[in-house]
């Protein structure tokens, strides 16, 4: 499996070079706090997603991080390089372009707002072609593979968000991070146990827990058979009891 060229100084790099003499570094070290100056001052969420500067500099330091790591590797170890991939709620496609990098052929998808204009920015930047779709429009599909990380808890439906990643993709990837009353005010509280029994009556090809609260999982969007649900089900009962029992530790 090829290693990602993970590279935390190029993410602020990249952001400094684009922003020019706009970029300060002090909105970086506050990101947080900066967001939620934008949050309290939007019309509504749509607006904050379709319009939103501070998450240039939230998202740039989250992918500083190297939080998502694990969740690309477990990736890879499902799909091959050269494999079409949708990264679905990109961002400023941080993970997608360790992808490419990688040997992957990516798309991206998400609202068009100075995040995604920024993407387009560091494709350029980069020599690479890959597109950026409008999740206001029309979003392709026949992937190989759509994930989505750290996005789904943003989503009032988390339902109706997979069901749009599995009509694109046979093979649908997530996590699903679990609430805490210290969360940022753009988190939704998620239905894990729901969403993960729905996860079980799908071919399910990886759950994983990590970070302590964040459950991923891969699964393939057909319909499981009694024999594979049951043992779905007991496979995702195990990693959340073997947790559970670390935690008591």
């Amino acid at each position: 499996m090829a290693a990602l060229a993970f590279d935390p100084a190029r993410e602020e790099r990249d952001l400094q070079e684009y922003l020019g003499d706009a970029y300060e570094r002090r909105r970086l070290e506050h990101y947080q706090e900066e967001l939620d100056a934008e949050v309290a001052q939007a019309a509504d969420e749509g607006e904050l997603y379709r319009t939103s500067r501070a998450y240039l500099y939230n998202l740039t330091a989250f992918a500083m991080t190297g939080t998502k790591l694990p969740y690309l590797e477990y990736l890879m170890r499902l799909v091959p390089p050269g494999a079409r991939l949708l990264d679905y709620g990109c961002g400023i496609g941080s993970d997608g372009l360790l992808l490419l990098d990688a040997g992957y052929r990516v798309e991206f998808a998400d609202f068009d707002n100075p995040s995604t204009e920024f993407l387009r920015w560091r494709l350029r930047h980069r020599g690479l072609d890959a597109p950026v779709h409008d999740l206001d429009r029309i979003v392709p599909s026949g992937f190989d593979a759509a994930y989505a990380f750290d996005v789904i808890e943003h989503v009032r439906d988390p339902y109706a968000f997979l069901e749009e990643m599995e009509r694109r993709s046979s093979l649908v990837m997530v996590n699903l991070l679990e609430y805490d009353s210290n969360e940022q005010e753009l988190h939704y509280e998620l239905p894990i146990g729901k969403l993960l029994r729905r996860a079980a009556g799908r071919e399910l090809e990886l759950y994983r827990r990590l970070h302590g609260t964040s459950h991923l999982i891969a699964y393939r969007t057909g319909r499981a058979g009694p024999a594979r649900r049951a043992a779905n089900a007991g496979r995702l009962a195990a990693g959340w009891a073997r947790h559970t029992v670390l935690r008591r530790r």
